[in-house]
């Protein structure tokens, strides 16, 4: 990526980390790691997943994550962006914006703008940081009709990586995540796999790659064998009644599922090895 650093104030002028000692995640159910559960029905995700892979390098390493699901920009980048300059860890990870862009009135370039002005505020504080752009919604039945709206504030994210120097995952360009394999049965959340691919692909951005690229980029050793449409169709109703219906009331009466929902991790605190290991990326 071309150095754009001077268009931070001279005082900021950070650099990457030669080493990752500590790492905080921000965002909502994405970050927050649904729909990837453990045994005991507590979740893991990506950045858990990332985070473990990290620390398996580093002694001490630390490890916050403070995302909470149904979040939108305002708490995202208010309260955690807070939290995260307190404890000024070498890493951030941002995943923002997806319940804001699947509210039909929300202002996508003002969002823009809350998003840029805490990335800016992250980088000013000598913090690396990772941004997660938005997935390609055109497979999915019903979503698809949001799919301009994500294209757009992804492109606004592209340009926020730029011209803060940050670098940026960009899910859209990621052909993995058009597998429904990748997808839990509600269409909005990574499933296992789709975490560990997303986990795989920014470990790979770091330069300490979980596997050989194809843990990410080509992750299922047999194509996707689609079913017939008289099934898809039967599913695509399930879904509807059993996921759509409970989310739109939900936007319609104000709620969201987080409400009341504090964050998994809050504290930075020293990474225990309790996370599920595996070979990331893998159809299991």
């Amino acid at each position: 990526m071309t150095d754009l650093d001077t268009n931070l104030p001279h005082r900021a002028r950070p650099e990457n980390p030669t080493a990752i000692r500590s790492y905080v995640a921000i965002g909502d159910s994405i970050t927050e790691g649904l729909d990837d559960p453990r045994p005991d029905g507590s979740y893991l995700g990506f950045a858990d997943r990332l985070a473990e892979h990290l620390g398996a390098r580093v002694p001490g390493f630390r490890y916050a994550n403070l995302a909470v699901r149904g979040r939108r920009m305002d708490r995202i980048f208010g309260e955690q962006l807070e939290q995260a300059l307190e404890f000024a860890p070498d890493l951030v990870t941002v995943n923002a914006g997806g319940n804001d862009v699947l509210r039909p009135g929300t202002d996508l370039d003002r969002i823009a703008r809350q998003f840029d002005g805490g990335v800016r505020r992250l980088r000013e504080a000598g913090i690396r940081v990772v941004i997660l752009s938005g997935h390609d919604t055109g497979w999915i039945p019903v979503l698809r009709v949001y799919r301009g709206r994500i294209a757009v504030f992804s492109m606004h994210l592209r340009a926020i990586a730029e011209r803060n120097n940050v670098d940026i995952v960009d899910l859209w360009s990621m052909d993995a995540l058009n597998d429904p394999r990748a997808w839990s049965v509600d269409r909005l959340h990574l499933n296992a796999a789709g975490h560990r691919i997303v986990a795989a692909r920014i470990a790979d951005l770091l330069d300490q790659p979980i596997g050989p690229r194809e843990t990410w980029a080509n992750p299922w050793d047999t194509p996707y064998a689609r079913p017939p449409r008289i099934l898809r169709r039967r599913e695509t109703r399930r879904w509807a009644v059993e996921f759509l219906v409970p989310w739109l009331g939900r936007r319609v009466m104000g709620r969201s599922s987080g409400d009341g929902r504090l964050p998994k991790r809050p504290g930075l605190t020293e990474l225990v090895a309790e996370l599920e290991s595996g070979e990331p990326g893998r159809d299991r």
